[in-house]
């Protein structure tokens, strides 16, 4: 097995009906843009009734499409995004909030996720994952996934990782493996996949390759490292 085997998105997702919610964070291949994606799929009426919204400042919520046809918004309705001072945070749930609270009072992304764990829905006990650019003299950036220790939910396993940016390579994480009952939990490390030089080349590869039933919404977002301007997009199925 090859440890240093990229490939582009497109390859990693296509086929597979259920990876879940999905973060990609890395660098285009020409070194010029800090790239972050972070997209949604969903099984149920409740969870497919859901929309992205970006706020003017560049935080990123889910919100639902239909308020009338909510029925449980406690681990779908949350902010995805949020800025922090030079540090950009993107995660699967309320944990955003989490790592950007324990920021703004001198913890560390990894620290701050010691509050938290993986999400209360037996008997799938949904991971959190989570990811955070860092903007400094160089492009880093770190992910985590909280995940159960069994099929009982009895203990969090934590699992962190930190990267040091590279041309062209970005890391993968997602919720699961594939469609299943209880769906199987994501293993291992974050999958190298490759970021090319334009986002909307980025975010078709994604969309385009994600299941067409189950697939809800996708964030894209590209940092200009030379100028710090920003680049979005937001793809909505349901709109």
């Amino acid at each position: 097995m090859n440890v240093y085997e990229t490939k582009t998105m497109g390859r990693r997702i296509q086929g597979n009906p259920y990876v879940g919610r999905g973060i990609v964070l890395g660098q285009s291949q020409n070194g010029r843009y800090a790239a972050a994606a972070y997209f949604i799929m969903g099984r149920s009426e409740n969870s497919r009734n859901r929309v992205f919204a970006l706020e003017e400042d560049g935080t990123l919520f889910t919100r639902p499409f239909d308020p009338s046809k909510v029925k449980d918004p406690s681990l779908i309705i949350y902010a995805a995004a949020r800025t922090f001072r030079n540090q950009r945070i993107v995660t699967n749930g309320d944990q955003t909030d989490t790592i950007y609270n324990g920021l703004q009072s001198g913890r560390s992304f990894a620290s701050a996720l010691t509050a938290r764990c993986f999400e209360p829905d037996a008997p799938n006990f949904t991971p959190r994952i989570s990811g955070m650019l860092t903007f400094g003299h160089e492009l880093t950036y770190e992910m985590s996934i909280l995940k159960s220790a069994d099929v009982q939910g009895s203990a969090c396993n934590r699992y962190h990782f930190a990267y040091a940016a590279l041309p062209g390579v970005g890391h993968f994480i997602h919720t699961y493996v594939t469609d299943g009952d209880p769906i199987p939990t994501f293993m291992g490390e974050p999958e190298r996949v490759c970021v090319p030089d334009d986002i909307d080349d980025f975010a078709r590869d994604i969309w385009d390759n994600l299941n067409e039933q189950n697939k809800i919404s996708l964030f894209v977002e590209y940092t200009d490292l030379t100028d710090g301007s920003v680049s979005r997009r937001v793809i909505n199925k349901n709109q």
